[in-house]
């Protein structure tokens, strides 16, 4: 194969984040790009003009808002189709468009995919707009460091089981983590073809946990690589509707959940799951909607 790259992205009215996330790439690699947008119904013209601005964009629609999962399955699989095909790369990028990247960013994280050849997934380091690293490699949740970190994570936020969930006090390092942040990802064709990409099931958040997850369980790994660099302007999505993305983070974390804990003995378990879920939302979107309203006197 070639070293034309695609890079897929899904778009959902981006505004001028798009723009940014396009005009940045070019600092991130000297390969060949193909940029698909797997659109799921965007109503702001930005997906349309970049298509006039850069010739290296697709613009492939969705039909409807299907989730940020099934968005990327199906562009990975457009990207397969046609004569093309067998001239792209063996990796590909999977990032959002509020992503800017980092110099050279793409092109490192291709180097350390050669230094394990068992990754799967490999991931940066990524800054928040005010220039915080954010906690992207993390361990899987476990019960417990997962569940205290769910539970006791909005009341007390130095708490120890977040801190080792997050893996926030270790110095940023290339290494092997549980899961990786799916707002940029690059991912071996081999390893996401092996487990069927990404699962549907979930419309928003836990997605990369799952990937992540299911990767490590195939026998690939998911890596952390440091020494690439993006900037994430994640509240561009999060801003939009806090309260109900709160309220569906909650519900995919109970999927997960019930995923690793589905034998028929297991059901109280999975009871007091979703019972201690369903308490968390509850306080966090009221929360979330105290402050939406304060927001708008």
């Amino acid at each position: 194969m070639s070293d034309e790259l695609v890079v897929v992205t899904v778009t959902y009215s981006p505004g001028p984040h798009l723009n940014r996330f396009l005009a940045s790439l070019s600092h991130a690699t000297d390969r060949a790009v193909t940029v698909i947008m797997s659109d799921n119904g965007s109503t702001d013209g930005a997906p349309e003009e970049a298509l006039e601005r850069y010739p290296n964009v697709r613009l492939m629609r969705t039909g409807a808002n299907l989730g940020y999962g099934t968005a990327v399955n199906r562009a990975v699989a457009e990207s397969l189709k046609g004569d093309a095909a067998e001239a792209i790369s063996d990796f590909f990028i999977v990032a959002n468009p509020d992503v800017q990247w980092g110099p050279r960013s793409i092109d490192i994280l291709l180097d350390a995919a050669a230094r394990w050849p068992r990754a799967g997934a490999l991931g940066p380091l990524i800054r928040d707009p005010d220039g915080t690293v954010y906690p992207s490699a993390r361990h899987q949740p476990s019960l417990i460091r997962g569940g205290m970190h769910a539970v006791i994570g909005p009341l007390w936020r130095s708490n120890p089981w977040t801190a080792a969930y997050r893996q926030a006090r270790l110095e940023p390092s290339e290494r092997e983590v549980g899961w990786l942040s799916g707002s940029c990802l690059l991912l071996r064709r081999a390893a996401f073809e092996e487990i069927a990409g990404f699962d549907e099931r979930y419309f928003m958040y836990m997605e990369d946990v799952d990937l992540g997850d299911r990767l490590g369980r195939a026998g690939w790994q998911n890596v952390y690589v440091p020494s690439a660099e993006i900037l994430h302007d994640k509240g561009h999505t999060t801003g939009r509707d806090p309260a109900r993305n709160l309220a569906a983070h909650h519900t995919s974390t109970y999927t997960f959940l019930a995923d690793r804990y589905s034998h028929w003995s297991q059901a109280p378990l999975r009871w007091t799951i979703k019972a201690a879920l369903a308490a968390r939302a509850g306080l966090v979107v009221r929360n979330a909607r105290r402050k939406q309203a304060k927001g708008r006197r």
